[in-house]
This record gives structure tokens, C-alpha cells and sequence, in this order.
């Protein structure tokens, strides 16, 4: 049964390519980079790539939305889409902060519950997050529902849940232990470390073997005894834990929640999806595409915002890379079917 599992599902490492996928999208990173460097001594007259603060920065920012991406990448792999992302950071922020206050804190949400460990917190917002997760997988296992209609009814109902924790009010006076996850190189570290744990996942487990079958062919996967359901479900629990982890990190970032945290995350760890080479119809993506996906995102982000071009464009722009990288994808399938 093994084998006719592995031949329905289409690892990239079966593939007979010689160059890697990800050299590619490497490749479109360092060039993105490098005209940002001429754009920039043209019309800034400063380096972009020689300043180490910028990059730094970058890195940082694009972090939280890397952690995401990781889980996003999965449910794309599998043929489907998680849009509820964002809002689920918005909101695990809130409830684990809500258990992460300083007894300092005089408006306390809980003031029998400040100075707690900061593993309650964390463990709250994963669990919140693994929880979405796994309502998600029921209802698009188990009741057939497209995944879009889905999760947009999660992304709806998970920021309601964010605004009416405290009526809208922030959540601050948060303990030092919560907020030091969010200080220095740590949430990188975290990112780097999600992302090698789950391109292991993928690639050298029968969880990713799966996970490429049913993106692969669905009936196939059937057929060779997959228990799609219930892998679904896995796959969109764990797409929710990674979404919960990012609502931590922010919070600890900012060293306070906020409902609205969050807003369009889920489309941006989408598209740093897309442009790390996963297919929107299932059964090719990586990991590491992914992750050098998410540095492009942030390499346009921050040299859009290095060359002082006005918000309004820059989402314009973002939203013509995302096509660009969708219609290189069908291309690239169409190609594959002909061969």
C-alpha cells in the first residue's frame, strides 16, 4: 500500500530535476534585492542592502508572517486555502495576553491570574489556535464545505471573538517572561525553527507524504488508503496552532494585544506561499520555497518603503506579483501535464 501511496503522491523529491525549485525564487530574490540597491542610490542616494538596521528589521517584521506562511503552505498543498489566519492572530493575541498581565497592571483583566508563566499564556494561544484549526477540518472534511466559504466564516467570526474579549479595549501591562519571546533575533528563531520542523515533516514523513497525495489526487489518495478526513483536519489544526504561535509572538512584540492585529495577514502569508512556487491547485510546495517567499515579500515591503513609495502603490504592486506568480504557476502546470 506504501508504494501506491507514494506514486499518487507528487513529492517534489521524486522529481527528476536536477536544479532545485527553490534556486529559482532565490535567484528572484537576489535580483529584486539588487534593484533595489541601484533604485536606491539613484534616487535616495543610499545603499539599500549596506544597512544592517533595515535589514534587520525586515527580517523581523516579516517573522510573524513567515510562522503563518508554514501552515498556510500546507493547506495549499492538500488543494485548499485558509483565509482565517489573520483573524485567529487577532484574537489568540487578545485571550493570551488577557492571562499574561503584570499584577503592576492595574487594570488587570483577571487579576486573579496575573504573573502567571509564561508557558500559559503560549499554551492558551496554541490551543485556541489548534482549536480553530480543528473546526476548520470538521466542516471542510465532514460536511464538505469549500474551504474558502469555510475559513472566510472563521476569519469573520474569529475577529468578532477578538473585539468582544474586552469590548475593543487593549490588553497591556503585560509580564516581562511573555514579552521577552518577542525581543531581539527570538521571533526569527522561532520562525526558522517552525520551518525546519515542518519541511522535515513534509518531506521525510508519512505526514507529508499524505499531505502531498491528497493535493495531489484526492481519490487517488483514497484508493490507497488514506484516511483524507481526518488528515484534512490534521492539516488545518496545525495550520490553525501556527496562526495561534504568530498571535503570541505579536503580542509579545508590541508588548500589548489589540483586536485588530492581524488584518490581512492571512493574505500575505498567502501570497509569500505562491511566490515560494506552492501551487493554488495542490500537490507541489516546499517549505523552503516558502520561507524564501516570505524574504521576498519582505525585501518589497521594506524597499517600497526605503524608495518612499506611498502605501496605496505599494499594495497595488504586491497584488500584480501575486497574479504574476499565479499565472507563472498555471503556466508551469500546464507544462508539467504536456511533458
Amino acid at each position: 500500500m506504501s508504494t501506491k501511496i507514494e506514486a499518487a503522491a507528487a513529492v517534489p523529491s521524486a522529481s527528476k530535476r536536477r536544479i532545485p525549485p527553490e534556486l529559482n525564487i532565490f535567484l528572484v530574490l537576489i535580483g529584486i534585492a539588487l534593484v533595489y540597491e541601484v533604485l536606491g542610490w539613484i534616487f535616495i542616494g543610499q545603499s539599500f542592502l549596506m544597512n544592517p538596521q533595515r535589514l534587520t528589521i525586515m527580517i523581523l517584521q516579516v517573522s510573524v508572517i513567515g510562522i503563518i506562511a508554514v501552515g498556510v503552505t500546507q493547506v495549499i498543498i492538500t488543494g485548499g486555502i485558509d483565509l482565517s489566519s489573520g483573524s485567529v492572530v487577532g484574537m489568540t493575541a487578545m485571550i493570551a495576553a488577557s492571562v499574561a498581565q503584570s499584577s503592576t497592571w492595574a487594570r488587570a483583566l483577571y487579576p486573579s491570574l496575573t504573573d502567571l508563566p509564561a508557558i500559559v499564556p503560549i499554551s492558551l494561544g496554541l490551543g485556541i489556535g489548534l482549536l480553530t484549526g480543528f473546526i476548520n477540518g470538521q466542516l471542510i472534511a465532514r460536511t464538505k464545505i469549500p474551504p474558502f466559504i469555510a475559513t472566510l466564516g472563521m476569519m469573520v467570526s474569529a475577529r468578532g471573538v477578538a473585539s468582544w474579549y474586552t469590548k475593543g479595549q487593549p490588553v497591556s501591562g503585560l509580564t516581562d517572561q511573555f514579552n521577552f519571546i518577542g525581543t531581539g533575533i527570538w521571533p526569527v528563531v522561532i520562525f526558522l525553527v517552525v520551518a525546519l520542523i515542518f519541511h522535515i515533516a513534509l518531506r521525510y514523513t508519512r505526514y507529508g507524504k499524505f499531505t502531498y497525495a491528497i493535493g495531489a489526487n484526492v481519490q487517488a489518495a483514497r484508493v490507497s488508503g488514506i484516511n483524507v478526513e481526518a488528515h484534512l483536519v490534521k492539516v488545518y489544526a496545525i495550520a490553525g496552532m501556527l496562526a495561534g504561535l504568530a498571535g503570541v509572538v505579536t503580542a509579545a512584540r508590541a508588548q500589548t494585544a489589540q483586536a485588530g492585529m492581524g488584518v490581512m495577514y492571512e493574505l500575505d502569508a498567502i501570497a509569500a506561499t505562491v511566490i515560494g512556487g506552492t501551487s493554488l491547485t495542490g500537490g507541489v510546495g516546499r517549505i523552503t520555497g516558502t520561507v524564501i517567499g516570505t524574504v521576498i515579500l519582505g525585501v518589497m515591503t521594506s524597499g517600497f518603503t526605503f524608495l518612499r513609495v506611498d502605501a496605496y502603490y505599494q499594495q497595488i504592486v504586491k497584488g500584480l506579483i501575486i497574479i504574476a506568480a499565479v499565472v507563472v504557476d498555471v503556466y508551469r502546470q500546464k507544462k508539467r501535464k504536456t511533458v
